[in-house]
Formats: C-alpha cells, structure tokens, sequence
C-alpha cells in the first residue's frame, strides 16, 4: 500500500524511525544498520522504501533505505519461520549482497549469525530461496538503479566474466562465484584485475 516515504528523521533509535511527511509522522521499524546510514541524514530530507504488514490487530510499517533490500526482504519472509524481526536482523548482519551470497553458496553460518535466526531457519531458507535469490538479485538491483552484487546466480559485467574464466579454467562455478566476490571486496575492478584477484584467494 505504501511504496516509500520522503521525509525528515523527527526521531532514530536501533529500531525504529520517526519520518516527518509534511508534518505527519510515520513509525517505521528498521534495522540497526539502517539506523546507522540514517545517522547521516540530519535534517536532510531522505526516502524510506516500505512494507506494511497487518496482523490481526495490528499494523506494522518496516523500512530500508534502497529497492533492492526491500525485495529481498520480501523474499525473506515468504520462508516459514522467518517474520519481519528476523528479517530485519538478517539485512542487519549481512548486507544484501552479502546475504544473497551467503544464500546462493549454502553459508548456513553466516546467516545463522543473525539474532533470533538459528542453524535450522538458516538451512530452510537457504533451501527455499537459492533459485528464487538467484533469479531475483539482479533485476531487483537493477531496479533500484544500483549495481548487482555478485549473487552465484546471474552476474552482469566484469564480475560475470571473470567468473566464467575461472569456470573455463576448471574451477567449480561456487568456488569462483565465493573468489571474485572477495576481490570484489577489496575494491578490485576490471575483468582483468577481478581475475587476478579473484585466482590469489583460490591459491
């Protein structure tokens, strides 16, 4: 119902947000690293992409700062035993392309790391989302306007053809997806220079 809001921090805490809309305030649960970015803000005028979940009596309002964490927070939810809490806390863990990676190569014991997400919720989720994650990141990526992250499903530009060198060269599609995402990491870009990255973490 509500995409976004735009609109002035009136109050922040760890988990929630008070947006000042043309003198309407909107309570929005967020998590802690969004708090953090919102630090940022002052009285800057900011955009907050929603969701909004009624149960039963009770309506609830959850924020991010980009497209792409909302979709993915979507997702999240759609996995039995994963609510709005322990999605919040997983996209506070992990950012989300962290989190599809971790996702896409089975890494139970980076999302179990979440509060409130155990080894069995970790595992389900890996099982229910890894095609959907997959398939999902980089058109959600690309809808907000951002660069997809390297996710193990379909990756765009130098990371993508880097990864399919290291596949050329023998190396197991997860293996290669897990290296260049870590050359990634360190700032490295280029095709040329992913693979060289990328190869150091595979030796």
């Amino acid at each position: 119902m509500f995409a976004f809001f735009r609109g002035t921090v009136d109050y922040l805490s760890e988990s929630e947000v008070w947006l000042d809309v043309n003198g309407v305030g909107y309570e929005i649960a967020i998590s802690p690293s969004t708090a953090s970015r919102l630090q940022g803000f002052g009285s800057e005028e900011v955009t907050v992409y929603t969701y909004m979940m009624v149960h039963e009596d009770q309506i609830g309002l959850y924020g991010f700062l980009t497209r792409d964490e909302l979709m993915l927070f979507k997702k999240l939810i759609t996995v039995s035993g994963v609510g709005p809490k322990a999605g919040l806390s997983l996209l506070s863990v992990l950012d989300a392309d962290d989190l599809r990676f971790a996702i896409a190569s089975g890494d139970v014991k980076a999302i179990s790391r979440a509060p409130g997400v155990g080894r069995r919720t970790a595992e389900r989720l890996i099982l229910e989302l890894k095609d959907k994650i997959n398939a999902a990141a980089p058109a959600a990526a690309q809808e907000a306007g951002e660069e997809p992250g390297i996710t193990g499903g379909e990756q765009s530009g130098d990371a993508a053809d880097a990864v399919a060198a290291l596949v050329a060269l023998g190396y197991g599609r997860a293996e290669a997806v897990k290296a260049v995402h870590a050359a990634k990491g360190e700032g490295i870009s280029g095709t040329e220079e992913l693979l060289k990255g990328a190869l150091r973490h595979m030796a």
